[in-house]
């Protein structure tokens, strides 16, 4: 007697599984709209089935034995021969075309599993349409999973809170309009009405109820009172079945359902804040009268009945929980009593993950720690907050905060780490390990986002406190102070305290990812002052370390920082070459932080190779990148000015309207878009091809660079080539590497090719 609103394609989707299967059951949690969607599917399928279409409602029957009486009461079937009921409805169907619509089939599962096997054996021409909240198990039967309504973003690039855009706000805002005349949503409640249905999780049945309280409420007031929301969602249709009149009764029929296991662990599983795996259910679920067992199997009941939806991801099957249905397993674990030992064990859990995944950063497994590190995002920060909620526990949250270094860096969660670390350093002053780490990591975090100042103060601190400790490995994570001066003044500094890093992991053997990035991020520092020999070095140590780890996040800095040392040396064609490799790889990664590096560098390439307005473009993608993590280009000078020299020249060739529509464009763009374009694997929307800039000449060695190749070519070693030349080994090394990369190429044996096409010609 209401609208019915959207799922177009889920009606068109369960029409067509209609015609390949005899059973088709729908499924999901209680209010989420089976019912609605099958009677609008059985109604538009009338003419197809000419011998009729029978609703039967089973919501009132209570014994599965009596199912078969309530569809031969439906279908107008009163058999007075004695026989066995079901076999007189298998007869009566037999030679008909007709559709069943079973609905509420949940509580009495076994008889209507029964009931349909029997029919389906004989009546080649009867369709089932089944609804219940857990599938019936019948060799014939398909399922369909009815999902919540889709529920528009709310903010962000893909915020659209229309309500042509949004099933669930048109539903909200239709049932309100039926209540008072008149209303639609405006400007100032669009925007409270999309985040209320996204807290109801586009539940249909909890949309409806809070629609009802708009005769008393105003949107924003409604959204404020939905942490209570079993009580505030208890005003429904009267005419509605007592089950559907509140959210309450909603969920005290799903949990009525449940057996004793699947009851205990619907209120355990509460504790997560988000998606979950079956080991993270075992670790924190099992105890207290249930076994692992008992945990795996109310899983997959939990699953069966729609509390739990699984999906995809990490490779493991994972669990999902709706917002209405955490709540109401809140409900049922408080009264329990055993929140506190839930939080802490949930609390432990994922400490236990995050100081695993700390231990495989610098290791082959990177790019799987990148999508488990947003999968677990919300249940890390419910952990975190327990740390700093419940007395006593903020050291283990200094602890945990640090240990997620890689996600907050990494993944460009900046602010967020940032304020987490933050939080638990002003809450725990007293000197420990934990501390240091906690503040070498904010430090590092602060000089990402360009804070160079509070980068510094951190980064004393963390220095001053590990030597008071006179702990060596936690003042070897401490003297990170060489990548604070890097591009500034201090040049000298710079270089001494990355030695002494160096040599301090030599000496203990310390190869944790942490100081490999010092070495990654400081390698430039030795190259911009004009030693090149030396920064040779340090990339060739730090690529050496990568690669015998396995490691990628810090071999693409490398790569980064080879480019920009290319480029302040003037060789734009081999800056591209290598700013290409650290975007695919920062990409594969979905660096946050990296790829703007990447892309400004291969801005400034195309703006000094001639073409400027592709230069423009990625410059506009990069500045748009910039915005949710901090100052650009790391707060560096030297970077900002080379930047700004770079839009200048781009200005003066385009001209200004030109320049401002090349730069628009770049921010419209994707972050897939941006680095396709980038790597030259798409076109812009001007059509223009993104070709590899190519070198304006062959490239030219220097007199003694053109020396060392031809002794290369003879077949020296360095160590030959350091005597026959007069100079140390390690400056033979740099020169070699330099040669390699400026004709781009591997190995010695193409240099000595190279040379003798070079006599030749």
């Amino acid at each position: 007697m209401t609208s019915f609103v959207g799922r177009r394609q889920a009606v068109d989707a369960v029409k067509h599984a209609l015609s390949a299967a005899q059973l088709v059951t729908l499924t999901g949690m209680g209010g989420v709209g089976k019912s609605r969607l099958a009677l609008r599917v059985a109604k538009d399928m009338q003419r197809a089935f000419p011998d009729g279409v029978w609703l039967v409602e089973l919501a009132t029957v209570q014994d599965p034995s009596l199912v078969a009486h309530a569809v031969a009461a439906a279908v107008g079937l009163c058999d007075r021969s004695g026989r066995d009921l079901q076999t007189a409805l298998a007869d009566y169907l037999a030679d008909r075309q007709a559709l069943l619509l079973l609905d509420n089939c949940e509580h009495v599962l076994a008889g209507c599993c029964r009931l349909a096997d029997k029919l389906l054996s004989t009546a080649s021409g009867l369709r089932i349409l089944a609804t219940s909240q857990e599938p019936l198990r019948s060799t014939a039967e398909h399922v369909w999973p009815v999902p919540p309504l889709p529920v528009s973003a709310v903010d962000g690039p893909d915020a659209d809170t229309s309500p042509r855009q949004s099933e669930a706000l048109m539903l909200f805002e239709e049932r309100a309009a039926a209540l008072i005349p008149g209303f639609t949503l405006n400007d100032d409640t669009r925007v409270a009405a999309a985040r209320l249905c996204r807290r109801l999780d586009g539940v249909p049945l909890a949309i409806e109820l809070a629609a009802m309280r708009l005769r008393a409420l105003s949107v924003e007031q409604i959204l404020d009172r939905l942490d209570d929301g079993f009580r505030l969602l208890t005003t429904g249709y009267r005419g509605a079945s007592p089950r559907h009149r509140t959210l309450q009764a909603t969920m005290d029929w799903s949990f009525e359902l449940c057996s004793t296991v699947e009851r205990a662990l619907w209120a355990r599983c509460a504790v997560f804040a988000g998606e979950f795996d079956l080991q993270a259910a075992k670790s924190v679920c099992s105890g207290e009268g249930l076994t692992e067992s008992d945990v795996f199997e109310g899983v997959a009941g939990l699953v069966d009945k729609s509390v739990l939806f699984r999906e995809e991801g990490c490779g493991l099957a994972r669990y999902r929980i709706l917002e209405t249905v955490r709540e109401y397993g809140r409900q049922r674990l408080a009264e329990t009593g055993g929140q506190a030992q839930l939080r802490r064990r949930h609390r432990d859990y994922y400490l236990g993950v995050a100081e695993e995944c700390d231990a495989d950063s610098c290791g082959p497994r990177q790019d799987e720690l990148v999508r488990r590190f947003h999968a677990e995002d919300v249940n890390f920060a419910a952990a975190l907050d327990y740390c700093l909620t419940e007395p006593g526990e903020v050291r283990t949250g200094l602890r945990m905060a640090a240990a997620l270094w890689f996600y907050w860096i990494v993944c460009g969660r900046l602010d967020k780490g940032r304020h987490w670390l933050n939080q638990a350093l002003d809450l725990e002053t007293a000197p420990s390990p934990e501390r240091v780490t906690a503040l070498w990591v904010a430090g590092w975090i602060a000089h990402l986002q360009g804070d160079s100042a509070a980068s510094l103060t951190l980064h004393s601190q963390s220095r001053d406190l590990a030597w008071r400790m006179k702990d060596r490995n936690m003042l070897t994570r401490a003297a990170f102070l060489g990548d604070e001066q890097l591009w500034a003044d201090s040049l000298l500094r710079a270089l001494t305290g990355l030695d002494q890093v160096r040599r301090r992991r030599h000496a203990q053997g310390y190869g944790a990812a942490l100081a490999l990035l010092t070495c990654a991020l400081g390698a430039p520092v030795a190259g911009l002052p004009g030693e090149i020999d030396d920064a040779m070095e340090v990339y060739g140590e730090c690529r050496a370390l990568c690669e015998q780890m396995g490691e990628r996040w810090a071999l693409s800095w490398i790569a980064w920082n080879i480019g920009v040392t290319w480029w302040a040396i003037g060789d734009p064609a081999k800056a591209y070459e290598h700013a290409r490799d650290a975007l695919r790889s920062k990409s594969e990664l979905n660096d946050q932080v990296g790829t703007p590096c990447c892309v400004e560098l291969l801005s400034w390439v195309a703006a000094c190779l001639g073409d400027p307005r592709r230069s423009v473009v990625l410059f506009g993608a990069a500045e748009k990148m910039w915005e949710p993590i901090g100052r650009p280009l790391l707060g560096s000078e030297t970077l900002l000015k080379w930047s700004g020299e770079s839009q200048a020249r781009s200005r003066e060739a385009l001209g200004d309207r030109a320049y401002d529509d090349a730069r628009q464009e770049g921010a419209r763009l994707s972050r897939d878009e941006v680095i396709a374009y980038a790597l030259g694997e798409r076109t812009s929307s001007s059509g223009a091809p993104c070709e590899q800039p190519a070198a304006k000449n062959e490239p030219q060695l220097t007199k003694r660079e053109r020396q060392v190749a031809e002794l290369v070519a003879r077949g020296l070693s360095n160590k030959d080539i350091a005597a026959e030349l007069v100079i140390s080994q390690r400056t033979a090394e740099g020169h070699v590497d330099r040669i390699l990369a400026k004709l781009g190429f591997r190995s010695r044996t193409r240099v000595a090719a190279w040379i003798a096409h070079q006599q030749e010609n």
